[in-house]
């Protein structure tokens, strides 16, 4: 049986886009290892940024490792990610070096480029049986302060990563039902366009056609 989480994509794409999703159940009874976050890493080292600048950094909290640090990241969190997080057995800062390293210069991709380097740690994530989340809600003050993060970098996103676990363990009602509801996306085609602005691009594939 299909889990309801796997995207059914309009067009072929890789099992890993598909199957990949945000879950908020973690298994907190199983460790990640350190060599599973390494991979991580040696993935999100393999983005493509511009100048080659990799304005992207990682700050790992490790709640068996590193309870103190791990306690000192969550307690940045807000409230409603709290609700959840504490099961993952790893949080994680990825923090954004805001100037360019050879001229001093705002680097106006610098978010960009650290988004890919995520993508590609979560594709890594996805290929290795992990599950990842990613939270926008946090206090940056609470986050900078905790992690030591220098002046010349801004924390952008903390990262959950674990084992899968039971939507049963979620205390939220409607967290567990958001574990097993489908995941929505708009049609490929409101978002891509053929030369200007508004004009579809040949060949797509509608939701009518599908239906």
């Amino acid at each position: 049986m299909t889990h309801p989480k796997h995207a059914d994509a309009d067009h072929e794409v890789l099992a890993l886009i598909r199957e990949r999703w945000s879950p908020r159940a973690f298994d907190a009874a199983r460790p990640v290892s350190m060599d599973e976050l390494w991979r991580l890493f040696e993935a999100a080292r393999w983005a493509p940024s511009s100048r080659n600048e990799q304005p992207w950094r990682f700050v790992v909290t490790h709640r068996q490792q590193s309870p103190e640090s791990y306690q000192a990241l969550f307690s940045a969190l807000d409230a409603s990610n709290q609700a959840w997080a504490g099961t993952a057995p790893v949080l994680i800062l990825a923090v954004v070096q805001m100037t360019v390293e050879q001229t001093g210069e705002v680097n106006r991709s610098a978010y960009y480029d650290t988004g890919q380097a995520v993508a590609l740690l979560t594709l890594q994530a996805q290929s290795q049986g992990l599950a990842i989340r990613q939270m926008g809600g946090f206090s940056h003050a609470i986050a900078r302060e905790v992690c030591q993060v220098p002046d010349g970098f801004e924390p952008a996103v903390v990262v959950a990563v674990g084992h899968p676990g039971s939507p049963e363990a979620l205390v939220s009602e409607k967290y567990r039902a958001a574990e097993l509801a489908p995941r929505r996306r708009r049609c490929a085609a409101d978002s891509v366009f053929d030369g200007v602005w508004g004009r579809t691009l040949p060949g797509t594939v509608t939701r009518v056609e599908k239906e």
